[in-house]
């Protein structure tokens, strides 16, 4: 085993570039920033933790694909690679879409527990041992509690934060325990060793036990049905920014991380989905938490009046999509997931980066608060229309390509008559409910006049335009050239 330290601490420039961030924000705020204004010092630390993730980024594609580094306790491999590099320009993406935010009384924190969640992501995407693992999404959970309640001006933000805490914090029981239980019959922590244990062995009912305690944690970090219920409450109180970050990122290295520890290290105990008469496994329980929650959030966002909870019903929806990628991983590989993610992640910052302009004109809450949009500021309805028609799975955007990618592969797992094509035929025949109800967004943005108290021109500042601009820019540029991401793999 190689537990080099120097290897570790190359391998972790990333980890270390956004801790250094995180510290350099606090103290600057704390020595000099308290002798400026509140908006003076929101620019300080937004350009502060720009520098960070950007030093990140490069730090990541320098590190590059080292393999296993200390012991196996991380895997720094194509995927770790593509999540690291993804999650931190959703990360960026973030604080462009912050500077056009309304003013939180203590900025300089805002930025640093944004990094410390991004660090926690990008652990994430490199952790190859469950205790890494457990660690890693902790770190990044506490921060994104934070982030949700850290509006204090606003009683909504405290629900959200504690509705998500809760919640979050039952997750955590679950995962914990699933995992003792996996260590207890294996005996190890690693996951190719977990996979090496488990290769010759049988689903006995401590293992069964420790499979739904894993999957119900799953369920509750992605937002899967049945274990949704702090998505529409978060999504709809917490700072716009915040919310931004948790549909986006999160979800991102949340998938990958779980996809990690199910295929590799669970792979043996999968099951089989690709005809009717299956064996049992894992895939059963993640095809029934794909099925629950396409048909609830796609059916559950057509009563909504609030933009916010529609936008959450429809994460909910995506989930149950992104779902059907983790079945298909095992024989079409980890692409088409990673690039639905990624694509679906750009799309929500965009969406939640127009709603943070909107709320600086005035309360940005139901969907009729967007009425009128194209006069107002046809820069805006023309990003919201590019992010809306994205989630949506109209070409030739990211977001149809990263929909037929996935649905292609499922389709490939025993065609249409076994379960898995099923479920793909069940998501298809839903984005058409999908679509009804976006376009009722885009109805109100491009055709309804806006109402006299909100037909004022908006002004978008120039850091949010040029963040939004980039992420129209990155749902065409890779809607036409889809091999870009679908290649790496």
């Amino acid at each position: 085993m190689n537990y080099s330290y120097a290897l570790l601490a190359r391998g972790l420039l990333p980890e270390i570039s956004l801790i250094v961030g995180a510290l350099l924000v606090l103290a600057y705020d704390l020595i000099r920033g308290r002798q400026h204004t509140l908006a003076e010092r929101r620019t300080a630390a937004l350009c502060i933790g720009a520098t960070a993730l950007i030093a990140a980024i490069f730090d990541s594609v320098a590190v590059g694909a080292l393999g296993p580094i200390y012991g196996h306790n991380f895997i720094l491999d194509q995927l770790a690679l593509a999540t690291r590099t993804g999650v931190l320009g959703l990360a960026l993406l973030t604080l462009g879409v912050t500077a056009g935010a309304k003013l939180l009384r203590h900025p300089a924190e805002y930025v640093a527990i944004i990094l410390f969640a991004t660090a926690g992501f990008t652990l994430m995407a490199a952790a190859h041992h469950l205790l890494v693992a457990f660690v890693a999404l902790e770190l990044a959970s506490l921060s994104l509690y934070v982030l949700a309640g850290f509006d204090k001006d606003q009683r909504a933000s405290a629900e959200a934060a504690l509705k998500y805490f809760l919640f979050g914090g039952m997750a955590t029981a679950f995962l914990l325990f699933g995992f003792s239980l996996i260590y207890g019959v294996t005996g190890e922590l690693e996951f190719s060793r977990i996979a090496q244990s488990l290769a010759h062995g049988h689903m006995t009912p401590l293992l069964a036990l420790a499979l739904v305690m894993v999957l119900v944690a799953f369920g509750f970090k992605a937002a899967a049905a049945p274990f949704h219920l702090w998505a529409p409450d978060a999504y709809e109180g917490a700072p716009t920014p915040s919310t931004a970050l948790i549909a986006s990122a999160s979800k991102l290295a949340g998938f990958t991380l779980f996809l990690r520890l199910l295929w590799p290290g669970l792979s043996s105990l999968a099951g089989d989905v690709a005809t009717a008469g299956n064996s049992g496994g894992w895939l059963i329980l993640v095809a029934l938490l794909a099925g629950a929650s396409l048909l609830l959030g796609n059916l559950a966002a057509l009563a909504q009046s609030n933009l916010r909870r529609l936008l959450a019903y429809s994460a909910i929806a995506h989930t149950g999509a992104m779902l059907l990628g983790v079945i298909a991983a095992g024989s079409a590989g980890v692409g088409p997931l990673f690039y639905y993610l990624a694509t679906y992640g750009v799309a929500t910052v965009g969406a939640f980066g127009v709603i943070t302009v909107l709320e600086q004109q005035g309360r940005c809450q139901k969907i009729s608060d967007v009425a009128g949009l194209y006069q107002r500021s046809p820069l805006l309805a023309g990003c919201l229309t590019v992010f809306i028609l994205s989630l949506a799975g109209i070409p030739p955007l990211a977001g149809f390509f990263g929909k037929f990618a996935v649905f292609a592969a499922t389709l490939q797992i025993g065609g249409v008559a076994g379960p898995a094509g099923w479920l793909t035929l069940l998501a298809i025949a839903l984005s058409a409910v999908a679509l009804y109800y976006y376009l009722i967004v885009l109805k109100q943005a491009l055709v309804v006049a806006p109402a006299t108290e909100n037909s004022a021109r908006i002004r978008v500042p120039l850091t949010t335009a040029l963040t939004l601009l980039i992420a129209v820019g990155l749902l065409l540029g890779l809607g036409l050239f889809p091999s870009l991401v679908l290649g790496l793999f």
